[in-house]
């Protein structure tokens, strides 16, 4: 074990490395190439994403506060439901504290990026229009390195990792972002990988199908070479948003740009890979040459079943970093109460970027796009449009299904309809659809292998409701049996009298209120019975009344 504490300063060297606009443009061409590094002069802001400055940020009514020592294994029952933030301090009455729950809801989300649970999407999506900068720090400034532990003194099982669900294998480390460099681009690949303890020092990993990592592995073990990796775990949840998106190009950039600020990274001690400086801890090694050739799992998957036992690399621990006030991570999984969990949550916060990303390119104004997390934040997605031309919602139905394998039921509604609202939809569904007609089914696409329903198969079929009123062309008025009821408004034009209004012209019942300012309507009633007598009052299609 070494301390960094009375290392000298030196001076730091910067580095400009990547450019996310310059990646975003790089996704339009076929060679992708790393880009070239320049010198910048930003200091990077090691404090502002730490983890604790989060916690310690969140109220009462989004986090609980465990000062009590708390065994390992009551600590998921702690978090199953949970709507909180859980910061646990004495878990197995050991010196390191351990978290829970930090991205288990969207509000928390939204504070995360500084903004409001309805605006989330906006933000990020503006925010990955912006140039992302990675600057690398010496080691004796790095946070994560202010505690270095190597060889026997690297140990998984002195960390607070804990049994998730009553099936699982072993315990799992379940928070961690990964950091690969792809020897055959030289860009960084960050994912989120569970981690099975097989030992002190080896962890199963499940590197599942699609995934950028899994063919990164696959091609190296195949040349008969270790891959290096590294795991941050204690990570602020826009790290954790980032590492989910599927964006082409070096993924480090990617975070500094959702960050909105300088990405601060630091070499690790016995690998070459460059890692988050402001990270809680970081567990360095490798994946063996070997292959997928030892059991892990089963596990508690995020959809709300177990996975399967089933083949997958062995991951060596070479060295665990930390920072000395460091808090441990625990993401929540599944559960009858997945809208309450990180990974759900986190999960249908990737599908709605993506999922706006290529509506973007397929209709021309959509208006908001919403996955509901207790569906595991992948298959229900809710999509609300203004069409310009017939056909858009169906274009945007077939658009959804093809840019997510995840994706299964497809909902698109006009903007009328609240798309965060379940009782909206409910609405929604009820009235403006019909099976025969507004029903769109996709068979034979590419399925989400975790999919218990596949019962199986490597396909899927995909579902789409048109819930949108019929197509209106101009400012064609809805006939009465599409417009929607509300409270009238007593804002109208007045007049002298009641005759003078329906001389000016028909008048609904609420207009005649307002000719005369009447604040109950019941002098109207009177009015239109006593001029009956007189004069003849007839109502047209629309319910006004007017003059015959």
């Amino acid at each position: 074990m070494s301390l960094n504490d009375n290392r000298a300063k030196k001076k730091q060297t910067i580095f400009w490395r990547l450019s996310l606009s310059t990646l975003l443009e790089s996704a339009m061409r076929t060679d992708n190439q790393p880009i070239s590094a320049s010198i910048s002069a930003v200091t990077p802001d090691l404090e502002r994403h730490d983890l604790r400055r989060f916690l310690a940020d969140l109220g009462p009514d989004e986090i609980q506060v465990i000062r009590d020592p708390i065994d390992l294994a009551e600590v998921a029952a702690c978090l199953e439901g949970n709507p909180k933030a859980v910061l646990m301090e004495r878990p197995s009455d050991e010196g390191v504290a351990l978290c829970g729950n930090v991205s288990g809801s969207r509000k928390r989300l939204a504070k995360a990026f500084n903004t409001s649970p309805e605006k989330l999407l906006a933000e990020v999506l503006h925010r990955l229009k912006n140039k992302g900068e990675v600057v690398e720090i010496p080691r004796d400034m790095a946070p994560v390195q202010q505690v270095v532990l190597t060889g026997d003194d690297c140990d998984f099982t002195c960390l607070p990792v804990h049994l998730q669900h009553g099936l699982d294998g072993a315990p799992y480390i379940s928070a961690s972002i990964d950091f690969v460099v792809d020897p055959g681009t030289g860009l960084t690949n960050v994912g989120v990988r569970r981690l099975m303890l097989r030992g002190r020092r080896t962890a199963g990993i499940d590197l599942m199908a699609p995934s950028d990592l899994r063919a990164i592995y696959i091609a190296q073990a195949q040349r008969g070479e270790r891959l290096p990796i590294a795991f941050a775990v204690g990570s602020h949840p826009i790290d954790h948003v980032a590492a989910t998106q599927r964006i082409p190009g070096d993924e480090l950039a990617l975070l500094a740009a959702l960050r909105g600020e300088p990405l601060g990274v630091v070499k690790c001690v016995t690998n070459d890979l460059l890692v988050p400086a402001d990270a809680q801890y970081i567990l360095e090694g490798y994946l063996d040459e070997c292959g997928h050739v030892e059991p892990e799992g089963p596990y508690g998957e995020f959809l709300g079943y177990y996975g399967v036992v089933k083949k997958n690399p062995v991951f060596h621990l070479t060295a665990i970093t930390h920072r000395r006030d460091a808090v441990f991570q625990t993401a929540s999984i599944s559960g009858p109460t997945m809208a309450y969990t990180d990974t759900a949550q986190i999960s249908a916060f990737r599908t709605e970027v993506t999922v706006w990303r290529a509506l973007e390119m397929a209709v021309r104004e959509v208006t908001a796009v919403y996955t509901s997390p207790a569906s595991g934040g992948i298959f229900n997605v809710r999509v609300a449009m203004r069409q310009r031309v017939p056909g858009e919602a169906r274009n945007a139905i077939a658009a959804v299904f093809a840019c997510l394998a995840n994706v299964k039921h497809v909902f698109v509604v006009d903007p009328d309809i609240d798309i965060f609202s379940d009782e909206q939809m409910e609405w929604a569904l009820a009235t403006r659809f019909q099976a025969d007609r507004d029903f769109v089914i996709q068979t034979g696409m590419r399925a989400m292998p975790l999919d218990p329903s596949l019962n199986g198969s490597h396909q899927t079929a995909k579902a789409g409701f048109d819930l949108t009123l019929p197509f209106l062309r101009g400012d064609t008025p809805r006939p009465m049996e599409h417009r929607i009821p509300a409270p009238p408004t007593l804002d109208g034009v007045r007049f002298e009298s009641l005759q003078a209004a329906l001389e000016h012209g028909p008048k609904l019942f609420v207009e005649l209120m307002a000719a005369i300012n009447s604040r109950d309507g019941r002098e109207v009633v009177r009015w239109l019975e006593d001029v009956a007598s007189s004069r003849r009052v007839l109502r047209d299609s629309e319910g006004r009344y007017f003059f015959a």
